[in-house]
């Protein structure tokens, strides 16, 4: 049968590619007898491909019957599949066929098969590889010739590293994997069922047709619907009974959307990430820009004592100098990268005089003196200040810091303080 006409049989709305290869490996599996393990998300539409699977198979007349294994007690899930004797547990008033013997000759869709008890699991396997099974109670091994198909919204082979699923059971279920695609995936597909399920729905409810402006269509498309197909339908099926101006908008839409998923995507740090590295980063700019503050000072300091102190300089004017003095420090973009800073040479006529940290001598004499840059040195500084302004107070300290009490700590161990 052509894709297209299984999907007209059973209803299935859209053309996405990923849906139509999810199709065709359904048509291909059905006519054999082999196990099928279908995957995906919640809501995809798990259950719809097991009911095309029976359907196209040789098995279509038998019995076909869906149990959710989430859905079933630990202590009867046993009694539910296997059936049970009269007396096996207390509450058993009698004998009761379980569904692998209700089902005989059909096929029996076993879904969430991962919340499946690992001593079920074992019987399970027996009755996959065998084809046998014993009821609760009872020493007799029954016979029965059903097809499984299962079904799991989790990753399945992550359970069995887990040790939470039988890897022999995987195996033997996955001898053909089925994954049904997202709706996230399927972004053509969604105005498609949103117009197929408003219609169905406002006709059942007998109110106006429902259309979206082209703001609520993008919102629409681009929504990534967590609860996939079904989510979708329960929208549709709410703006068809509730709203009464039938042109939706962008915003009414966003109404029905789940608050967080319309929060912007703001940087965060990742749970992986330590938080004193951002501590450690705020603490290294603060000093950078400290330092370079301090430098523009002492240059003032410097320009003052030109201007006003008498001093001679071996330069063209004085403007020429101070414009020098004046000239912007450049600090490193990267928190790790290396940098010098030179000092002007300043000469008067004693030829021995020296103001600040400047060596004030001839031309011919001059001699550098570079500043001590240690990141370390100052680091040590500030933090010796923030402990000497708050009396001692680490927490005080760590707050003018702008670093945890934690990193001051630590801090003051690594640095000796």
């Amino acid at each position: 049968m052509e894709i297209q006409d299984i999907k007209q049989r059973f209803g299935i709305i859209g053309s996405s590619p990923l849906l139509n290869r999810a199709i065709d490996i359904a048509n291909q599996v059905a006519p054999t007898d082999i196990s099928v393990l279908i995957t995906g998300e919640s809501g995809s539409g798990k259950e719809v491909f097991s009911h095309i699977i029976h359907q196209m198979s040789p098995r279509k007349h038998g019995p076909f019957i869906a149990v959710n294994c989430g859905a079933i007690p630990e202590g009867t899930i046993d009694s539910e599949l296997f059936g049970h004797e009269k007396g096996a547990y207390t509450g058993a008033v009698g004998e009761r066929k379980g569904y692998f013997e209700t089902v005989n000759g059909g096929t029996i869709f076993l879904d969430e098969i991962a919340e499946m008890p690992l001593g079920t699991q074992a019987r399970l396997l027996r009755v996959l590889e065998s084809g046998q099974y014993i009821k609760v109670g009872s020493s007799k091994v029954e016979k029965t010739n059903v097809r499984v198909i299962a079904a799991t919204n989790v990753d399945v082979y992550e359970a069995v590293k887990n040790g939470k699923f039988r890897e022999d059971l995987y195996y033997r279920l996955n001898t053909v994997p089925l994954r049904i695609p997202p709706l996230r995936d399927r972004k053509e597909d969604v105005y498609l069922l949103f117009r197929k399920f408003t219609s169905d729905f406002t006709a059942k409810y007998r109110t106006p047709p429902i259309q979206l402006d082209e703001d609520a269509q993008q919102i629409l498309v681009n929504y990534s619907w967590p609860g996939n197909v079904r989510q979708l339908k329960n929208m549709a099926e709410q703006l068809a009974v509730l709203e009464r101006d039938r042109v939706i908008t962008g915003q009414t839409l966003l109404n029905y959307i789940p608050a967080e998923a319309t929060r912007s995507n703001l940087p965060m740090r990742l749970d992986n990430q330590p938080k004193e590295d951002f501590s450690e980063r705020d603490i290294l700019y603060k000093v950078l820009f400290d330092m370079k503050r301090d430098m523009v000072e002492l240059k003032k300091l410097v320009a003052d004592i030109i201007e006003h102190g008498g001093v001679s300089i071996n330069h063209a004017n004085h403007s020429q100098a101070i414009n020098q003095l004046y000239r912007d420090i450049e600090l490193p973009n990267t928190p790790d990268a290396q940098f010098t800073l030179q000092q002007p040479v300043i000469t008067n006529s004693n030829n021995s005089n020296t103001v600040g940290p400047y060596s004030i001598t001839q031309a011919q004499d001059a001699e550098e003196v570079e500043e001590s840059l240690s990141l370390i040195d100052k680091e040590s500084d500030l933090i010796r200040k923030a402990l000497k302004k708050h009396k001692g107070k680490r927490k005080l300290a760590a707050s003018e810091l702008g670093i945890s009490e934690r990193t001051l700590y630590r801090k003051i161990k690594e640095l000796n303080l």
